[in-house]
Formats: structure tokens, sequence, C-alpha cells
């Protein structure tokens, strides 16, 4: 193990504690006009990178403290994680907080012990470009570690755009003519990434079909035109799934899909599925809604007598909504419409 990760790191702590001594400066007079608005914005900018820097070296250091805590209690404790979630709770801070902060502490780990970013670096990331090269495949790791090396300020758009270039020239998703372009700069990465996300989530066939398209056609237009086919793809196939009213066996989905790209209508065919989706499970949580409120209803009903003529009165005004035949006013009594949906009883 590296000792720089196991060991609380005295050149680390220096650091965090010398910026903490940075962070006692003056900001600029919002209302002197004597300051132009570049040294303005300038000495705003500086501040704020030396907030980011020390929120991350201080979220670093919480992670790794909570870390700690809850593999003592792990280790001696008489419940599990009990004594933990004691100690959290009588410092006032949540669960969901103190597992991130952890999580971050073990990325910072990771990061070091591999050597994708060197402790002395650390210090040019902000805190989200820190968070989002923790999530990062390796390759783009040692790419933004390097730059950091270099001395480089790592936001996280630069790492975005980073893996953004990896993905581009790497991704076998993408064929060849297309990496190539991309690898030159004739291409812009940025476009590419989204396109191999949504290539992800297909089967294979559609995947070929895509890359067939590109190849004939590597440039930006295709790629656009590919990317929003493949997310109306990707989204017909799921809503499609989802869709028990279509379960039938006596329709062929693929046939369909083929129509529908003949007739160039994937998008509105892909939007119909997933809205009958919405639909087939806005019916379900109603089914299940309807049912509580009855049960409900009815325990009320029993529990309350004439003693209790306002209770009975709430009963009666929600009797349109918990009966067979459902009805729901829609804007003004007067001049709105009304839904009814009528609960047929299960055979």
């Amino acid at each position: 193990m590296n000792p720089m990760v196991d060991a609380p790191s005295t050149a680390m702590l220096s650091n965090v504690v010398s910026q903490a001594m940075d962070l006692d400066f003056e900001l600029p007079d919002p209302e002197d006009d004597s300051i132009s608005p570049f040294d303005f914005n300038q000495a705003i900018d500086q501040a704020w990178e030396i907030c980011d820097r020390f929120d991350l070296q201080t979220e670093i250091w919480r992670g790794r403290i909570l870390r700690a805590v809850r593999d003592r209690e792990r280790y001696g404790g008489d419940e599990r994680g009990a004594g933990f979630l004691a100690w959290l709770k009588e410092r006032e801070i949540t669960k969901s907080r103190a597992y991130n902060l952890i999580e971050l502490a073990s990325s910072a780990d990771a990061l070091l012990e591999q050597g994708s970013v060197e402790l002395d670096s650390v210090t040019h990331f902000s805190k989200q470009a820190f968070i989002e090269t923790a999530q990062s495949p390796p390759e783009v790791q040692v790419l933004v570690g390097d730059a950091a090396r270099d001395g480089k300020r790592i936001t996280k758009n630069h790492v975005k755009q980073v893996a953004e270039e990896w993905t581009a020239v790497t991704s076998d998703l993408l064929p060849e003519p297309i990496r190539a372009k991309a690898a030159d700069n004739s291409l812009p990465s940025k476009y590419l990434a989204p396109l191999v996300k949504e290539m992800e989530k297909l089967p294979e066939q559609h995947q070929e079909a895509i890359q067939a398209e590109m190849s004939e056609r590597p440039d930006l237009d295709t790629v656009k035109d590919m990317t929003l086919s493949a997310r109306y793809l990707s989204r017909y196939l799921e809503s499609a799934a989802q869709v028990q009213t279509m379960a039938n066996g006596t329709m062929d989905l693929e046939l369909a899909l083929e129509e529908a790209l003949r007739l160039d209508c994937l998008n509105l065919t892909a939007d119909l599925v997933h809205q009958a989706a919405q639909l087939e499970n806005a019916m379900a949580k109603l089914h299940t809604s309807w049912k509580r409120l009855g049960s409900l209803s009815d325990r009320l009903y029993v529990e309350s007598g004439a003693s209790t003529p306002h209770l009975r009165q709430l009963l009666d005004s929600l009797g349109s909504l918990a009966g067979d035949s459902l009805s729901l006013p829609m804007g003004d009594l007067a001049t709105g419409r009304t839904i009814r949906i009528q609960m047929l009883p299960e055979e």
C-alpha cells in the first residue's frame, strides 16, 4: 500500500492548513469604480479557486475520518453499524452525505495509489473536476493527471473534454473513418461521446446499421443524425418491452420499426410507444392508489360514527374517488370538464 494514502500525509495536511490561512483574503469592493471589470473578475476567480481547492481537500479528509470511524465501529462495535450511525446523528451528518464523502476519500486514495494523480497536483483540481476524474476510465485519469502535473487548472469541463476525445479515438462502436477524423480534429469529439453513449444501449444489429451509415458518410451531419436515430431507437426498444398491451404475441416489433424507418417517422413512433408505457405505468399506480384509498376509507368509516360528523363529511367528500366510478373536476366547476373513470370488478 502507498504510505501517502494510508497514513495521514504531513505534506497534504500542511497544504490544507496553508489553504486555510489563504482564506483570510480581501475581496474587491463591488462599488469601487476604479477597479476595472477585468481586475475585479480576476480577483473573484482567484478567491473562488482557493475556496474550491480548500473544499476539495477538506472533504477528502472528512471522508477519511468518517471511513475510520465506520471501520472502527465495524471492528469493535456490538451492533452492526449502530455506533457509526449514532456518531453521525450526534454531529448532524446524514448517512447519504457521510457515504458520499467516504466514496470521495476512497476515490482520492485510489487515484493517488495508482499514480494517476500526484499528491502535489490535487490543488490544481476543482472539487467537481476531481470527482469527475475519479469516475472516469483509467486512461482518462492518466491524461487528466498529466495535465494537473504540468500545472494546468483542472475544471469539470476539462475532464469532460478529455473524456470525449478519448472516447472518440478509442471506442469500437465508432467505425474507423470516424475515429480517424476525430484523431486529426477534423470531426469535433464533443459530438461523438453522446453518440457512443446512445449506441451502447442498442442491440448489435442496430449498432451495425448505424456504423454502416457513418462509414459511408463520415461527416458531422451524419453523426448528428445517427445520434438522434440511436436515441429514438433505444427509446422505442426499451418502451416497447415495457408495454403490456403489445405483449400479446401477434405483432412484430422489428417489422413495425422497419416501416417507421421507411416512412422516416421513427421519432414519432418512439414517442408514441414511450407515451404508452408511461400511461400503463400511470394506470397501474392509479389502481394501487384507488385500492389503498378504498381500504383506508372503509377502516375510517368503521372507526367513526355519529359523534364524528366532520370525519363522515370528509369521507363523503372523497366518495367520488373511493367508489367504483372515479370523478375528478378539471378547472372551474361551472365551466371546466370532468374526468370520469369506471373501475370494473376484478374477474
